[in-house]
């Protein structure tokens, strides 16, 4: 038990942001940066993915489950060595590790959130959509007026969940030598050389904090968002019920 404390007091800073301010960003901070770098340029695309696969234009929709197929139908260690070699093919000159991790998360956590997207709006209530078109609406503004913005509010539960699977696939970038957390722990583990266990046990129950965090927040905003549609319909049947009481007493 005292090595665990031995080992984070010792490095315990290599842990939390690796080598910096002396060296790269790393560690923890290298972990959590770089995912939400990833969510934050990983979600627009997704939005445009979901949207382009519920198209009513067939030379759109096509192309973006095309994608959306492949992407997922591939592992993500496949993307890392596709983008790792053929990024600097197409730019023509290298990129850094954690460039090339962050460009694989955002190729491949979009067609994740693309099909978050296209569930949430696929759950909303198709006379929504048809109520927008007979306002006179086009299909792109009923999109962007009255459908998404409820989408995106029903799938905020799912987007923080997806937020800890880009934390754990994020551990993938020690191959192409990004610092983050699980580099960090390898250093830490060649130098004390006997104590591999209490490092990555360590390490383990780092993620598990982080996720464990996420997790909880994913559930409360679906709470939140339940009581909230729940509140809604009661109001909604509470402002009926007179309307109704009305009408029959006037007949």
């Amino acid at each position: 038990m005292f090595d665990f404390f031995t080992i984070l007091h010792d490095h315990g800073m290599l842990f939390l942001m690796g080598q910096y301010p002396n060296g790269p960003l790393g560690g923890v901070l290298c972990t959590l940066v770089i995912s939400l770098l990833a969510v934050l340029f990983a979600f627009p695309v997704g939005v445009l993915l979901g949207l382009a696969r519920l198209a009513p234009w067939r030379w759109l929709s096509w192309p973006a489950a095309c994608w959306v197929y492949l992407v997922r139908g591939v592992p993500l260690m496949m993307v890392v060595f596709w983008t790792y070699f053929c990024v600097p093919m197409l730019i023509g000159h290298n990129i850094s590790g954690f460039t090339t991790m962050l460009c694989t998360l955002v190729i491949y956590e979009s067609a994740y959130i693309a099909e978050i997207v296209r569930g949430g709006i696929q759950a909303l209530p198709q006379g929504q959509y048809e109520a927008s078109r007979a306002l006179g609406m086009g299909h792109i503004r009923a999109l962007r007026l009255v459908i998404l913005p409820q989408a995106l509010y029903n799938t905020l539960p799912s987007l923080v969940s997806q937020l800890v699977s880009i934390i754990k696939d994020s551990t993938l970038g020690y191959v192409i030598n990004v610092p983050e957390l699980t580099y960090a722990a390898n250093q830490v583990s060649n130098q004390l050389l006997t104590k591999p266990f209490q490092v990555f046990a360590i390490v383990a129950l780092s993620y598990y904090i982080i996720n464990f965090s996420l997790t909880w927040l994913a559930n409360r905003l679906e709470k939140q968002i339940a009581n909230k549609r729940r509140n809604e319909r009661s109001a909604t049947g509470d402002i009926a019920a007179p309307l109704v009481l009305t009408n029959t007493q006037s007949q």
